[in-house]
């Protein structure tokens, strides 16, 4: 089901009502009816993997209890094995087995042999990247005596299947989320005019923008052997701003509808474009998924405190876990080496954490030194998203060959589609927005917020009728 859709048009008032109204100050009733909706909502993909969430489920809950159980490390940490391997094993099976299977065909065919080894057509789960880790979470808090483990699996399971943020994100943490389906929840009109308020900037960010550089996109991807440099720079561009609009959009929406139901979740991207080099874009993109990284695998590998070697070493394996994480491909991979080709100057000179704070907070715009550095950093973060986006490694080379070898400049991918410039218009006015709003949560929010809630529903109606609808592209992970 998908929040930019007719059926959650219609689901979630009913969730909505029967929340507040049926079973407002009955915490029990409520966590199960969110349980329930959230169970809904997965199955409107497909029932059959709902088997997997409620087995993690159970297999998590149960590990945590033991835990709590038995104090003897020995036991603890095969405990905490169990959960490891066993989630780790569905994501393998699901997400990555015909991956390997397919690049040990082809790592023996290189060396002159065959193999009639065959992959298996294996559907992904929607969502499993997602909420493995958020179960993982919660095993790994419960084994390091951060948290204590629930008895309550009513309450597991919803913080679990919670269906606002279960299909992609944001990732949270059960010592952040676990705990509010514990507390009594009451209405309060303000905060859900709050999560309002994010709900129609999200869908403005995915509607508006995401799905119309969409269109540009998939076009310009699909045609790149027939374009010049100008056409394929524009494609990068514009998938830029698509893939960030589409995630953007999604994780405000998740946590707008988190709110109407009396939840906080983390907010997840912090306006990354406007960051000045690639460690503040990783502080500003994705923010659940960095931390999760920082907290359980860079932390754990030694993180900072070693040498600059082990350093180095450790923020490469992030970034090529990271990449893996992302999709069963070597254009993943590659693209969290670029990453991590981006990071280590900073970190070798000590410059990776210089930029922590909101930019040019006192005054409207930046100096000519922090253009050319949001410039910079936003020309390598675009260069490094060809590869997320490209089907195989052919096909990144071959597009980043094309862009740097065909200077014929002739805007022909005009010709793709009408309205190009005021493609680039409507970026150039949403990243005016954004940048006026730098230090808000979202531009909705303060003075005039009415006037400008009706001017972006208008836009989302208009888009929503004359625009191609996708998929949001994180479904994929």
């Amino acid at each position: 089901m998908l929040f930019n859709s007719i059926p959650f048009l219609v689901f979630l008032p009913i969730v909505f009502c029967l929340y507040w109204l049926v079973l407002n100050n009955k915490l029990t009733g409520q966590n199960l009816l969110l349980l329930i909706a959230s169970y809904v909502f997965y199955g409107w993909w497909d029932y059959r993997f709902l088997g997997l969430i409620v087995l993690s489920t159970l297999v998590d809950f149960v590990v945590g209890l033991l835990m709590n159980r038995f104090h003897k490390e020995k036991i603890r940490k095969r405990l905490l094995w169990l959960s490891l391997l066993f989630n780790l094993g569905l994501l393998g099976v699901f997400k990555y087995f015909n991956f390997f299977i397919e690049s040990w065909v082809e790592a023996i065919k290189y060396f002159g042999f065959k193999s009639d080894v065959s992959s298996l057509n294996i559907i992904l789960p929607v969502g499993i990247s997602f909420y493995t880790f958020q179960t993982l979470s919660y095993t790994i808090d419960v084994y390091n005596k951060k948290i204590k483990p629930t008895f309550n699996l009513i309450d597991f399971a919803a913080f679990v299947s919670f269906f606002p943020q279960l299909v992609a994100g944001p990732i949270e943490r059960a010592s952040q989320l676990l705990p509010q389906f514990k507390i009594k929840r009451t209405f309060d009109f303000t905060v859900v005019k709050s999560g309002i308020h994010l709900i129609v900037w999200g869908l403005f960010q995915k509607m508006v923008i995401a799905d119309s550089c969409a269109t540009y996109t998939n076009a310009i991807f699909s045609n790149y052997e027939n374009l010049n440099s100008l056409s394929l720079l524009m494609g990068g561009f514009y998938f830029a701003f698509q893939i960030y609009g589409d995630f953007a959009g999604y994780s405000n929406l998740a946590i707008g509808i988190a709110r109407m139901f009396g939840f906080n979740l983390m907010i997840n991207f912090n306006y990354p474009y406007f960051s000045r080099d690639v460690a503040e874009f990783w502080r500003r993109w994705h923010i659940s998924l960095t931390t999760w990284f920082r907290d359980y695998v860079y932390i754990p590998l030694g993180g900072s405190r070693g040498s600059k070697q082990q350093q180095i070493r450790n923020v490469f394996i992030v970034f090529f876990v990271s990449g893996l994480w992302h999709g069963a491909n070597w254009t993943f991979l590659i693209w969290g080496g670029l990453h991590a080709l981006f990071f280590t100057p900073l970190l070798v000179l000590n410059l990776n954490k210089k930029n922590t704070t909101t930019i040019v907070t006192n005054k409207g715009l930046p100096n000519p030194k922090e253009i050319i550095q949001i410039v910079g950093t936003f020309s390598l973060v675009s260069f490094s998203w060809i590869f997320f986006r490209s089907k195989n490694l052919s096909e990144s080379f071959k597009y980043i060959n094309g862009l740097f070898t065909n200077f014929n400049f002739k805007i022909e991918y005009l010709s793709i589609e009408r309205y190009n410039i005021e493609l680039l218009l409507l970026i150039s006015v949403f990243l005016i927005i954004e940048w006026v709003n730098r230090n808000n949560e979202h531009p909705i929010s303060g003075k005039l917020s009415y006037i400008k809630m009706t001017g972006i529903i208008l836009m989302i109606l208009v888009f929503g009728v004359y625009s191609d609808h996708q998929n949001f592209i994180y479904f994929q992970f």
